[in-house]
């Protein structure tokens, strides 16, 4: 007779990796071990540095919030829904559980005892590939049968590592240093001897500096410095430095926002203490098979813009198989941006030598909306403007001409690349949008003091602006213009609030979805336009009323507003879970449409329950967080 509870487990289990290629009859043998666990709300599942328990788990409904305690504070590592495996890693390499797992709301999890889970699929090889493939960050490389068939015994080695919760220190190297007194001969000498590519150079104990093999190259076998020479006079300083108690994940994240191949650790994280170590992408990529640095590499070295365009598409599978293998999405989501931030960067590098011309004077090319706040995963249509050094008015037209010029070439090899050409024409070739600092001071104002329907509608298009290639100075004075003006100015918050507030609950009166009536999408939900963008809208209005500076990332938004109003830590932290589930979402639907839209648009017949069950609750934290706008803005509403 059936176990119809078994049955019930085997058909959810067998739609997530690593178990949807396995036999049902293997599924239903290991289904009838597993216990199904109740959890309410805030309830615990591991915490940190306990023993591991003899199940690991995969979400059946609700969600799991896994996070660190790190100090008094508590770093969340991700958010787990239905589908998603997590308390593995502690099991397989026998410690204890290096982070804390808690209930979001009301959960459902399947509990799998590990030692069946050993004894039917220890030497099953898509198993095995999921499973090294899922602790380290991605794995391209091809992987042999022997490889495969010893998984199990790879990550009980005390040298293998998990990507996410484990430290750098378990993987830095003694980092080989000299003197501040030392002459480049002798540092170079220390280089040759010990066979490395870079060398610290301290005072007393401390990281003053680092003097890589590329500084020899172009200044000192240049001639333009003499290897007599104080090593101080070729060192780049200050030195990039991480905690020896970061995790693995966060390291190579400064490396990739550093665009180095190296990190100095040191004892607290700050080059005003002593050196402890280095870690390298090398140490990295040798023990976990990491991808993210080697197509960092590539792009940096990119000449071509057709080149660019097939390292894009190599972007898009990448984030094709970090949504396939179940990988923390705020782990995907930085890392993607960064690549996809240097994609751009280099664009507009090879651009400019396009070009042939020196520019006349300072500019900066930045980028808007999605890809300024580090939310751009699959491609979308381009928004990004130019800002210029003042000149005289007589050289103002003859400036702008030369930098609109220059914009048209790097909107051009952008769309060659795969970012389409912006309807609207919010780019920086539009003349419009190529302005001298003092006109974009002057525009700013006016959208400011002039709050219309249009104004609030380019105020929250523009004010999501980040840097991207040039003079960086430029884009900070545009954000301190911004900031001063919109401080203590509730005329301005006013309109946009009432912009914030234009889309309610992206469900109808009996709960059902509301859809475009007409057009092309018609029966089709927008998840773009109907629940994302509100819970944008409310977090830019927030932060700006803040004062925050330097904090485009919507989710990123929420959790420093989770830090600053405690009274509305748990709406702000529902609305960062809400933002990343529904991204996850559009992104997973884009991929699925890639070349046709960025997936915004939902055909509601292709959805299961459960999916539509996850999204409605999605939609909670936005009438939340709209409430919190309106009763802050009521007075002045």
């Amino acid at each position: 007779m059936k176990n119809t509870i078994a049955e019930r487990i085997t058909d959810f289990i067998k739609l997530f990796p690593p178990f949807d290629h396995l036999p049902h009859h293997d599924l239903y043998q290991l289904a009838e071990e597993i216990s199904v666990v109740y959890l309410d709300k805030d309830e615990s599942l591991y915490n940190q540095g306990k023993p591991p328990k003899e199940h690991f788990y995969m979400v059946n409904q609700g969600a799991i919030r896994v996070y660190r305690h790190d100090g008094e504070n508590s770093i969340e590592v991700e958010m787990c829904d239905e589908g998603d495996v997590l308390g593995l890693r502690p099991l397989i390499v026998q410690e204890n559980y290096t982070l804390n797992a808690k209930a979001y709301e009301e959960t459902i999890v399947y509990a799998i005892p590990i030692k069946i889970f050993n004894d039917k699929f220890e030497n099953n090889n898509k198993v095995s590939k999921y499973l090294i493939t899922r602790f380290a960050s991605n794995s391209v490389a091809k992987f042999s049968q022997a490889d495969n068939e010893k998984i199990f015994a790879d990550y009980k080695r005390t040298t293998q590592t998990d990507y996410f919760s484990s430290k750098i220190s378990l993987l830095m190297n003694s980092a080989i240093h000299c003197d501040q007194e030392a002459t480049i001969k002798q540092a170079a000498t220390i280089m040759s001897e010990n066979k490395i590519s870079s060398i610290f150079v301290i005072n007393k104990e401390r990281p003053i500096g680092i003097i890589t093999n590329k500084d020899l190259l172009h200044k000192v076998a240049t001639g333009t410095f003499g290897i007599d020479q104080n090593v101080k006079e070729i060192m780049s300083s200050p030195v990039v430095c991480a905690s020896p108690n970061v995790s693995i994940a966060e390291g190579q994240i400064i490396m990739l926002k550093n665009k180095i191949g190296n990190v100095c650790v040191t004892k607290d994280g700050t080059p005003q203490s002593t050196l402890s170590g280095i870690l390298t992408q090398q140490d990295i990529v040798a023990s976990l098979s990491n991808n993210p640095a080697v197509l960092m590499k590539q792009i940096n070295r990119a000449r071509t813009i057709s080149r660019l365009r097939e390292l894009r598409q190599q972007l898009n599978q990448l984030l094709q198989r970090y949504i396939n293998q179940h990988f923390s999405f705020t782990h995907t989501l930085t890392v993607v941006a960064e690549l996809n931030e240097t994609i751009t960067e280099k664009t507009v590098e090879i651009s400019l030598k396009e070009l042939g011309r020196t520019p006349p004077v300072k500019f900066s090319f930045f980028s808007m909306g999605s890809q300024a706040r580090k939310e751009q995963l699959v491609p979308t249509d381009q928004d990004n403007g130019m800002i210029f050094e003042d000149v005289p008015d007589d050289r103002l037209e003859e400036t702008r001409s030369f930098f609109t010029g220059f914009a048209k070439i790097i909107n051009k090899n952008l769309h060659a690349i795969g970012y389409e050409y912006c309807p609207a024409e919010m780019m920086a070739s539009n003349p419009t949008w190529c302005l001298s600092k003092r006109e974009w001071e002057s525009q700013f104002k006016d959208w400011i003091f002039n709050p219309n329907e249009k104004n609030i509608l380019l105020s929250a298009i523009f004010f999501d602006f980040n840097y991207v290639f040039g003079d960086r100075q430029l884009v900070k004075d545009m954000s301190t213009i911004v900031h001063e003006n919109t401080k203590n100015n509730p005329r301005f918050f006013m309109f946009m609030s009432k912009d914030a507030l234009k889309s309610p609950s992206p469900l109808g009166f009996f709960r059902q979805f509301l859809v475009d009536q007409d057009g092309v999408h018609k029966d089709q939900f927008n998840i773009k336009q109907r629940a994302l963008m509100p819970l944008i809208d409310a977090a830019r209005i927030l932060t700006l009323q803040h004062d925050l500076q330097g904090i485009n990332n919507t989710a990123e938004r929420y959790y420093k507003l989770r830090e600053l109003e405690p009274q509305n830590a748990e709406i702000y932290e529902a609305c960062a879970y809400a933002f990343k589930a529904l991204l996850k979402y559009k992104t997973k639907n884009g991929l699925m449409t890639l070349g046709e839209d960025d997936g915004k648009f939902i055909k509601l017949e292709h959805l299961s329950k459960s999916e539509k069950v996850k999204l409605r609750r999605c939609f909670k934290p936005i009438k939340s967080i709209q409430e919190v706008i309106t009763l802050r803005f009521q007075p002045i509403l």
